[in-house]
């Protein structure tokens, strides 16, 4: 069995601590993600994933395995196999993010968002506020099953409205027959950056209307 935190420890970066670069890694482990506070790993030959956040946000790593311990019991998320200092070690789930699926033209059907309905119903039940739910962090597997990751931000106290708005567009606009199910990157994130500001200004503005 791999001792995951010696491979943690072989992981080096260098730079800002919010936003490092990757210099050394050992060769048992293949990058596969870089997120906005962690390097995903996939360990070879295995189908487990190490999750090692950036020096600015390693405290998150205790956070977030808590709170997989809490969703143990909910399939829709990865299992948690270990976590210590800095980093996790979780299931790999193969497949396209949400992202992916809007990029490359592949469908996302009713049978999809009912079960990220069903996978967050789950998780609130359990005494969780799923936060924090966008394109990249929901994937849909080769047998068409629903996962989701990231949940770090699922024990916060502010209402987040990102999966409302994201089911909200899905019924509005890409149920519709002329709607393109194939979106081009730099748009996608354009509409994410257009989204971000439109929240800050409301943000900062509760008390008044947004048009």
């Amino acid at each position: 069995m791999a001792d995951f935190e010696q491979l943690a420890e072989q992981i080096q970066m260098s730079g800002s601590d919010t936003t490092p670069h990757l210099t050394a890694y050992p060769a048992s482990l293949v990058l596969i993600g870089t997120g906005r506070s962690a390097f995903a790993f996939r360990l070879n030959d295995s189908s487990k994933v190490m999750k090692v956040f950036f020096p600015a946000f390693r405290h998150i790593a205790a956070e977030e395995a808590e709170i997989y311990k809490m969703l143990e019991n909910n399939h829709f998320f990865p299992t948690l196999h270990e976590a210590g200092d800095g980093y996790l070690v979780i299931d790999y789930i193969p497949g396209h993010t949400l992202y992916d699926c809007l990029r490359e033209g592949i469908r996302i059907t009713d049978h999809h968002i009912a079960d990220i309905d069903n996978a967050l119903t789950h998780a609130a039940a359990e005494g969780l506020n799923p936060s924090d739910i966008h394109l990249r962090n929901i994937l849909i597997t080769p047998g068409g099953d629903i996962r989701l990751i990231d949940p770090a931000r699922f024990r916060q106290q502010k209402h987040c409205t990102q999966w409302e708005d994201l089911h909200r567009a899905y019924k509005r606009f890409y149920k519709k027959k002329l709607f393109p199910k194939k979106i081009p990157g730099f748009l996608l994130e354009l509409i994410a950056y257009l989204y971000k500001r439109r929240k800050s200004i409301t943000i900062q503005a509760p008390n008044k209307a947004i048009h």
